[in-house]
């Protein structure tokens, strides 16, 4: 089975992307992405799955996954259960990595790290208890503390003792090779013409399916239909914008981001965000304000 690419939206203005999620969710599938991923269990026991690795997860499960290693994280829960929150998870580009190793010389015992986690890396339960608090803090940080916190976070890891590879030396990731299921092909589409008109018919024949059946393996992919997807990506990266360019109007974000109509977009914006996009606007400026005045 073909795992399926996960669309990894860093947000304008951050390095790298923090975040949490319960269970069920819609990235709990064998999925992969071009990015490395921090994955650390909060709650629930199951099993999970690293390139051929098949293994048994437990709250505190720590494990760095390299660029395209396909995962998966599934809780043995009786049907119907849900889980507020199940991980915390961090994700970052190689490219940022790098960069970063360039500027600072001292970063370079990162490298190997890194490497390492091409196969899956899993560390103990007490490297993890290290970096509970620290994962759970850098999900909402802002500004230097964040950077403060992925080095905090990362070295901890590269001092790890007892760290241990999952996947098989011989098992090599083929990014192309997964590229090549139709699905994948019209998420990639959608990630790269996100703010350009298209529509369905268009991305089922990108996929090589019929409107229907695109249409229905969308939904299963992603848990929504392509509609709410796409509106939910596009308002995201509303939000980036307002978040980092403060002179852009709400007029010029709407068209930007692939909105035709500003009521619609305010009314999307309201709906995914619980705000228009003014009221967003005003209490990112009273947050920005309370920080410098404290």
């Amino acid at each position: 089975m073909e795992p399926d690419l996960e669309v990894v939206q860093i947000r304008r203005g951050e390095s790298f992307k923090a975040w949490s999620h319960g269970y069920p969710f819609h990235t709990v599938r064998w999925h992969f992405h071009p990015e490395f991923e921090l994955h650390q269990v909060v709650a629930t026991c199951g099993r999970y799955f690293v390139g051929d690795f098949i293994g048994e997860f437990e709250p505190g499960n720590l494990v760095l996954t390299g660029p395209n290693l396909p995962h998966n994280w599934v809780s043995d829960l009786p049907a119907g259960s849900t889980i507020p929150l199940r991980g915390r998870v961090l994700q970052f580009s190689e490219e940022f990595i790098g960069d970063l190793i360039k500027i600072m010389p001292e970063l370079s015992g990162l490298a190997s790290l890194l490497e390492f986690s091409r196969r899956g890396a899993l560390f103990t339960r007490s490297t993890s208890d290290k970096i509970a608090s620290l994962m759970e803090e850098i999900v909402t940080a802002n500004g230097v503390r964040r950077i403060e916190l992925f080095l905090m976070i990362l070295g901890t890891l590269c001092r790890a003792r007892n760290a241990r590879p999952l996947s098989s030396p011989n098992y090599l990731p083929d990014p192309s090779g997964y590229m090549s299921a139709g699905m994948n092909k019209a998420l990639a589409f959608i990630r790269q013409n996100l703010t350009q008109p298209f529509g369905e018919a268009e991305l089922a024949a990108i996929a090589g399916q019929s409107q229907s059946a695109f249409s229905r393996s969308f939904r299963r992919h992603t848990g929504m239909p392509l509609v709410r997807y796409v509106k939910r990506l596009r308002v995201n990266l509303a939000c980036q914008i307002l978040m980092s360019d403060e002179q852009a109007s709400i007029t010029d974000i709407c068209f930007e981001v692939g909105f035709n109509n500003l009521s619609n977009f305010n009314r999307q914006f309201l709906a995914e965000k619980g705000m228009p996009p003014s009221r967003f606007r005003r209490l990112l400026a009273q947050n920005i304000n309370t920080a410098h005045a404290a």
